[in-house]
């Protein structure tokens, strides 16, 4: 447990404390420094992959270490393993069992084998999904690799904090927050600074006004590029002088601090992280003069690309060198007690990395014989192929450190040798496979989605429910009274995007309910889509229900590597320690022109694994949706129709309690002739189109809305439909083989639904290109009830 300077400084320690606290920082300096050395070894020995370590940043994180309290957040990413040591949040142990790739959750907690080396995650919620007591302890979001990834959610649990403060409804949410006083550290390599999202995040932190304490590392390169090829002046903090908040403007505190310089930063960091805590000021600390003295990774050397008086220096201002100097000159150790603690310190670390190994390799060599025990059973039989078992056997036992894959390719390969031979022993090795598949499946293809009482999928259908007077309303005000009845009794949920707050978005939906509910809950953002989705990840992540809007669904594609880096592995990344119940709301489909046209939903369905896509036909659908996905924790994207936001509507006197099951298709109009299967505004279309083909040819469609495309007809109920009609059509207003082509992979391989085919399937979908603009242009680029009709009787003359 690190014991905070905020609360102990060196002025109310005795010199003995004092003293004991700075080795203590300086051993885990040494810790992690052999930590990097020795993983870097295991990677060249073949032991370990890949390898990316926090060499030469070492003094800084056990600075920073001091003033991390818990409840406080770290969102960094794979340079931060002493500070994750510092903290507790990670043992040594542990830092090599990741290294390993080891699948033992006991023994990579972060990831269970899942991730590389270095990418921290601390439970945020139990394995039923519910939130654990943050407050009090060290959180770690889960780390993401893409640069400068980390920033958008940073943005968002960093606001969650300053909700916690203002808003008395958030209050009695005690293990979520203390009063908001949580601060969101980020750390960041100074070449990531070049990224897009970095400057996005920086100004829409300086305009909340959030408590982040961004900590660029500076070590001169983005791995063989310099920093004057980075970054204009050559310098993050003098580029950010433009955002430095003065008198009573909004904007950011900046410091500069020396990355070997153990006092100095010791000193800066405790009076700015408080001012952060207490004023939720951001403030950006550019830790410079940084070193690396293994390279960026393993993957090459660093004497290729760096100067010889470049070595030189990086040796002579090492941080932890530096400390230790420090150390001797101020008189708080003697040499040889330093050589005594450095010694300790190596001999820790190596025993950590034998025992991380020794753990992973058991189970391991255990599969191994169990393996060799039963080729040799097998061996026994007459007619066995025993010189082939007895090479497969010699390989495996050969085999230093042999991985998982490959006993199982050499169970395998002499079980299918003899997939004819009746032998006990050949039936014990396919049992001995079966089950090993099942432990993988397990252990690397689980927890994509949530299961359990958090999971969408369970939570029960609730029918709408109509009163016969019911007048017809337009769409945006079945949404507008839904959101109304929403926001009165989930205190946790929250809206916000561009012109969502003070004219209720661009279609009207939130319409008077700022004034209602407040600036607090529903609220304008500036242009910045990938920040309102990282806005919206940090508040899912600790606790909040937000929604987050994207104006139009084209715009989507600004946030869309925030979406799937992000959101959409979070779960599966973490073994489903974290969770991000995110709901993002958007429009597309049908309207006018090139960007407010869209429905790129192959590019979503490729991206957004682990998401949930709602193409709900109409704003009541919807809001169903709405209420299934609030009572669950999982993410979402809901894409509502452009076009159908004054279309009229009925409204459901439930519509508190109704909800729409996700994966289940609904018959909209029944028929005997022919399956039509689509989603969204061009379901209206297909209606209009299948009621000209009764009328006119006799031709009766069977008109299906799929309702979600992730997750898809979980029950087979197209199929069913196809049973009876034997032809089918997927159609929607994607691009060609996008989403028609996925459909038609889903209802005909994955469900077996070729088997009840009397003629070929057919997808009909919009142009190749963007839709032109006009009505014209729409009627051209994308399918119309024409198109529809002619597709149809193309099927029906086979």
């Amino acid at each position: 447990m690190i014991i905070s300077a905020e609360t102990h400084s060196p002025e109310q320690l005795s010199f003995e404390e004092f003293r004991q606290q700075v080795l203590r920082d300086y051993r885990i300096a040494c810790e992690s420094r052999e930590a990097s050395v020795l993983g870097r070894k295991e990677v060249l020995n073949g032991r370990a992959k890949f390898g990316i370590f926090g060499d030469g940043k070492e003094v800084p994180q056990v600075a920073l270490a001091r003033f991390f309290r818990p409840g406080d957040i770290r969102s960094g990413y794979y340079r931060d393993q002493t500070l994750a040591f510092a903290t507790g949040m990670a043992t040594v142990e542990q830092f090599f069992a990741q290294l390993y790739a080891d699948i033992d959750p006991e023994h990579d907690p972060f990831s269970s084998g899942r991730q590389m080396n270095s990418h921290f995650a601390t439970p945020f919620v139990d394995e039923s999904g519910q939130w654990l007591d943050l407050v009090n302890r060290y959180n770690s979001a889960a780390d993401l690799a893409p640069t400068a990834a980390q920033m958008p959610r940073s943005l968002g649990l960093a606001f969650a904090s300053k909700l916690f403060r203002h808003l008395p409804s958030l209050q009695s949410l005690s293990h979520l927050s203390h009063h908001g006083d949580e601060v969101c550290f980020v750390t960041i390599g100074d070449a990531s600074t070049s990224e897009g999202l970095f400057w996005e995040t920086i100004n829409a932190a300086g305009v909340l006004q959030v408590p982040m304490a961004v900590f660029v590392w500076d070590d001169g390169y983005g791995i063989s590029v310099p920093r004057k090829l980075q970054t204009t002046k050559n310098s993050i903090s003098a580029v950010m002088e433009g955002f430095r908040r003065s008198g009573k403007s909004n904007g950011w505190d900046i410091y500069r601090v020396k990355g070997w310089d153990y006092a100095g930063m010791c000193e800066v960091f405790e009076a700015a992280i408080q001012r952060v805590r207490e004023h939720h000021i951001p403030a950006l600390f550019h830790v410079e003069e940084l070193t690396q003295p293994l390279g960026h990774s393993t993957s090459g050397s660093h004497e290729r690309y760096k100067s010889k008086e470049r070595l030189e220096w990086e040796k002579e201002w090492d941080c932890n060198r530096k400390m230790r100097e420090w150390i001797l000159d101020n008189q708080l150790a003697t040499e040889q007690e330093l050589i005594e603690l450095e010694q300790e310190a190596r001999k820790s670390v190596q025993q950590a990395k034998q025992r991380a190994w020794e753990k992973y390799m058991q189970p391991i060599r255990e599969q191994v014989k169990q393996v060799i025990t039963l080729g040799k059973k097998l061996m026994q039989h007459p007619q066995a192929h025993k010189k082939a078992i007895g090479k497969l056997l010699q390989e495996l036992a050969s085999e230093q450190a042999p991985f998982h894959k490959d006993v199982l390719k050499t169970a395998s390969r002499i079980a299918q040798m003899h997939h004819h031979l009746p032998d006990p022993a050949k039936e014990e090795l396919l049992a001995f496979c079966a089950e090993r598949r099942a432990f993988y499946k397990k252990a690397y293809n689980t927890h994509l989605y949530a299961d359990g009482p958090i999971s969408a999928l369970s939570v029960p259908e609730v029918k709408p429910v109509y009163d016969e007077q019911a007048p017809l309303i337009n769409g945006y005000e079945v949404l507008n009274r839904y959101f109304d009845d929403l926001f009165s009794y989930h205190p946790t949920v929250f809206a916000f995007g561009e012109d969502v707050g003070k004219i209720g978005d661009v279609n009207q939906a939130f319409a008077g309910l700022q004034q209602k509910y407040g600036a607090d809950r529903i609220f304008d953002t500036g242009i910045r889509e990938a920040t309102i989705i990282g806005q919206g990840i940090g508040m899912a992540m600790r606790g909040l229900r937000p929604i987050a809007e994207i104006q139009y669904l084209d715009y989507l594609l600004f946030a869309l590597q925030t979406l799937s880096d992000d959101v959409a592995t979070l779960h599966y990344r973490t073994n489903g320690k974290q969770i991000c119940p995110l709901i993002v709301r958007t429009r597309g489909h049908r309207l006018e022109g090139i960007w407010h046209s869209g429905s790129p939903m192959q590019m979503l369905l490729g991206a957004l694994r682990g998401m949930y896509i709602c193409v709900p036909r109409n704003m009541v659908k919807a809001a169903g949706m709405y209420n299934t996905l609030l009572r669950a924790a999982e993410p979402a994207v809901v894409i509502e129709c452009l076009n159908g936001y004054r279309l009229k509507e009925r409204m459901p006197i439930n519509i508190r309690e109704y909800t729409v099951p996700m994966g289940v298709p609904e018959v909209m109009r029944e028929g005997t002739d022919i399956t039509i299967v689509s989603y969204g505004s061009i379901l209206r279309i297909a209606s209009e189109a299948a009621e000209r083909l009764q009328e006119d040819f006799g031709v009766s469609c069977e008109l299906i809305d799929v309702q979600t495309l992730l997750p898809f007809d979980i029950h087979h109920r197209i199929v069913e439909s196809l049973k009876k009609t034997n032809r089918i059509l997927f159609l929607d207003e994607d691009v060609p083989g996008g989403a028609t082509a996925y459909m038609m992979q889903e209802v005909l391989e994955k469900q077996g639904g070729y088997r009840w085919l009397d003629a070929q399937p057919r997808t009909l979908s919009a142009q190749a290109h963007r839709p032109a603009y006009g009505t014209d242009g729409d009627y051209f680029s994308k399918p119309n009830a024409e198109d529809i009709i002619d597709k149809v009787l193309e099927i029906m003359r086979e």
